[in-house]
């Protein structure tokens, strides 16, 4: 319960540090709905909060001594204040959680953006050509699926992770034998494929089944993802016996199979305990468990009745944000033991992922979510929301299993920290590092990967907060050097990553990271050195990661730039851990850029392999015979038939394959 407001309002402290502008726009504030920003002297924000009256929130942080607490540190680094009046509670909320997420203020409890979630997709449909053709946009195609969602397709979802799309998927073309093909692939079939064969297709490319029949295939896989499984299952024994009646064994075999894989899934979600009654079709259950500082929220999904399984969020900011929000009478922090600090991550956390996202009718969580929260989501969508935070019989059984799960990967977020910790804390101590704060240790790593020149690639990794940032990830084109040669393409990249931070620096707008490793000995290393030196940068900062006798791992050695001898920490030295960690990280990248770029230039080879009764043999002759891939890409079928083994009809193949 939120403490009566009184009915004066305190004056501002006389001896206030702040500039006697920011006093004034402080007592000059409405009391009227609206949204607060605070920011430091570097511009940085500090800190986005709402509040039902903007002047008694806002002056409540100036009108007492706060000295010793994180609402202390909060207010002695405010030098500025935007404010934004708004009409209602519900639209503060709104624009409060639009900023937290595109503001990312360092005292908000704040939930990164994760890839959007995914969906199912099954494809609109258009009626069959006059010409009788069979047209791929006669048959819905179903496939995973991210992005924003068209209306004329119909979306499923969404689901917690890929996985449970691509088992669904699995399922339905057990059951339906609906096709995954793209229209293309659908549109060159001359004969049944492989998922045809085994009993995962039904064949529509090649006229296997009518598209009245497909379409009925396709309004009982939608009713059993929304969760009528039980009427999908009756009207299939229907037609089982109607086509037994009419002596169609061969229809009723096929109907069988379907019935035999639906039961098979229904009894395994009964065993598991996933059965829903009707009120549960769709449920999103939320747990949130608070410990050592760090909070864990785990978000498990039920769809059509169907348990799809969970994922979990790590807010940042915990202790900080839950420390410097005050109630809005301005008496107190609102959060002082872990179930409050647990209460104030659940409110954070349904906020910002449900205000502009689709919810389920029914959401249980571990505490209870604010009604303002409710009814801003409820306003915004346009759908009644209904929580329950004390729930029985399944519900309660989802529930526990989703608090095991937080407490679990809580735990394992810990341990894994506090190791990382460790590392950083031996990496720093050995190398002398001036980092007084591990969590703002910074580490960019770069490494060089290609094959015999083709496709190079740079990669930059960073290590930041006990962690490999992948979002701060960054990929190099590397152009216009000898190929092959690694040691200028380190020069570019390390160009290229620093010379507009040499220049920010001597504005004082950034700073460099606290390491900068390479992975290379003497050569790279000078490399490096040499652009620091052309840029005006600290040489102290780059070490590279030499390979030890035989390359064997543990055996690295470090080699300064600086002109310092050669380190080598011991091969179960907890820094070198991290350093490897880091490294390996930076190589994983390189790789996999390189091999994104590599399959670029070889799409038209991928292509030829990939056509039915093109051998090596064949692929070879054609090769030869037109001198590459782009040759036969630009043959005529009349001269593709020519080749010794290749037929007309085979040669039509080609042509539409690689066209």
């Amino acid at each position: 319960m939120q403490s009566p407001e009184p009915n004066s309002e305190p004056p501002l402290a006389p001896s206030s540090p702040h500039s006697p502008e920011l006093l004034a726009q402080v007592a000059a504030l409405p009391d009227l709905p609206g949204v607060y920003r605070y920011f430091d002297a570097q511009g940085g924000v500090l800190y986005v909060g709402k509040a039902r009256k903007l002047k008694r929130r806002v002056a409540s942080y100036f009108q007492r001594n706060h000295d010793g607490t994180r609402i202390g540190h909060l207010v002695s680094r405010i030098v500025r204040m935007e404010t934004t009046v708004v009409r209602s509670e519900a639209e503060a909320l709104l624009l409060e959680n639009n900023l937290i997420k595109t503001l990312a203020p360092k005292f908000n409890i704040l939930f990164r953006d994760d890839k959007s979630y995914p969906y199912l997709k099954f494809s609109a449909t258009k009626p069959a050509p006059d010409s009788g053709a069979v047209a791929a946009t006669s048959y819905t195609r179903m496939a995973y699926y991210r992005g924003l969602v068209e209306k004329r397709h119909r979306y499923f979802g969404p689901y917690p992770n890929a996985w449970a799309v691509k088992e669904t998927i699995q399922l339905l073309q057990r059951a339906f034998l609906l096709r995954t093909c793209e229209d293309t692939v659908f549109s060159n079939r001359t004969r049944p494929c492989l998922l045809h064969q085994i009993k995962r297709c039904s064949a529509p490319c090649v006229g296997q089944i009518s598209p009245e029949d497909y379409a009925q295939d396709t309004s009982n896989a939608a009713r059993f993802l929304e969760g009528d499984t039980d009427g999908v299952l009756g009207e299939l024994q229907a037609a089982m016996l109607a086509h037994a009646e009419k002596l169609e064994f061969e229809q009723a075999a096929t109907v069988r199979n379907q019935i035999a894989a639906l039961s098979k899934v229904l009894h395994q979600q009964s065993m598991e305990g996933n059965s829903a009654d009707d009120g549960d079709k769709d449920v999103d259950i939320i747990a949130v468990r608070v410990n050592g500082g760090r909070a864990c929220v785990t978000l498990a999904m039920v769809r059509g009745g169907r348990h799809l399984g969970d994922r979990s969020f790590f807010p940042a900011h915990v202790e900080d944000a839950s420390a410097v929000e005050l109630d809005e009478a301005g008496e107190q922090p609102l959060a002082k033991t872990p179930d409050d600090i647990a209460h104030a991550v659940l409110n954070a956390f349904v906020a910002q992922h449900y205000v502009e996202s689709p919810h389920p009718p029914v959401i249980v969580s571990s505490a209870q979510i604010d009604e303002a929260i409710i009814d801003a989501i409820t306003t915004t969508s346009g759908h009644k929301l209904h929580t329950v935070h004390n729930p029985r019989e399944q519900r309660r059984v989802w529930l526990e299993m989703a608090q095991k799960n937080a407490a679990l990967q809580l735990a394992r977020l810990l341990a894994e920290e506090g190791s990382q910790q460790a590392r950083a804390r031996a990496l720093v101590d050995a190398l002398q590092l001036q980092a007084d704060d591990l969590a703002e240790l910074r580490i960019e790593c770069f490494d060089i990967s290609h094959t015999a020149g083709e496709a190079t690639q740079a990669s930059c990794v960073v290590f930041q907060g006990h962690g490999m940032q992948s979002s701060l990830y960054r990929r190099y084109k590397i152009e216009g050097i000898t190929p092959g040669d690694d040691y200028a393409a380190m020069r570019q990249v390390l160009t290229r990553r620093y010379t507009k931070l040499a220049e920010a620096l001597k504005l004082g707008d950034d700073q460099l990271p606290d390491l900068v490793l390479v992975d290379g000995g003497k050569g790279q290393v000078s490399m490096a050195r040499e652009v620091f030196e052309e840029l005006g940068l600290d040489l102290s900062l780059i070490v590279g990661v030499e390979k030890g006798e035989g390359r064997k791992v543990g055996l690295e050695e470090l080699v300064f730039a600086d002109g310092r001898e050669k380190v080598y920490l011991g091969h179960d030295s907890p820094a070198l851990m991290l350093i490897a960690q880091i490294r390996d990280e930076a190589h994983r990248f390189a790789i996999t850029g390189m091999r994104a770029a590599r399959a670029k230039t070889r799409v038209g080879q991928s292509k030829l392999e990939d056509i039915p009764n093109i051998g090596p043999k064949r692929r070879a002759k054609l090769l030869q015979r037109f001198g590459g891939i782009r040759g036969v890409g630009n043959a005529s079928v009349e001269d593709i038939a020519t080749v010794d083994g290749i037929s007309t009809q085979l040669a039509e193949e080609i042509y539409r394959a690689l066209h």
